[in-house]
């Protein structure tokens, strides 16, 4: 929880708005999301993870973040290359972020994602969604 609040803190300055439903989970809801959960850890503390959840042959990316002192140090990209390798039964992969998160937007184009659609959610919050398709 702690990893996730500051790392989505630092998006919030990226993209200008507060507006980020994953800076309101709660031990609680995270426990209840049924989203499956990876870790990336760096001298035993927890330093990135990435949820997904995997229906109807598609991977969903719900969650995607690094500790902010572990910036810069590939571990977003050990998290994704992870779960591509070792998660079975998906054609698609699906994610968004912050339509200003230019650094999260230029990681999933980097690694062959294609913009899908944008949409608003907030006055000032407006998200990007991605798709790459697996070739099998």
């Amino acid at each position: 929880m702690n990893v996730q609040i500051l790392s989505y803190k630092t998006e919030v300055i990226l993209i200008g708005s507060d507006e980020i439903p994953l800076l309101k989970d709660t031990i609680d809801t995270l426990l209840q999301c049924r989203e499956i959960f990876y870790g990336y850890f760096v001298d035993d503390e927890l330093s990135g993870v990435i949820s997904i959840k995997i229906e109807n042959d598609v991977m969903d990316i719900h969650r995607l973040f690094v500790h902010p002192k572990h910036f810069r140090k590939g571990i977003a990209q050990i998290l994704l290359d992870f779960i591509q390798v070792n998660e079975e039964g998906f054609k698609q992969i699906i994610v968004s972020t912050g339509s200003q998160n230019t650094p999260a937007i230029r990681f999933y184009q980097k690694n062959g994602f294609s913009i899908i659609k944008e949409i608003k959610v907030a006055d000032h919050l407006s998200l990007t969604f991605f798709l790459k398709e697996i070739c099998i």
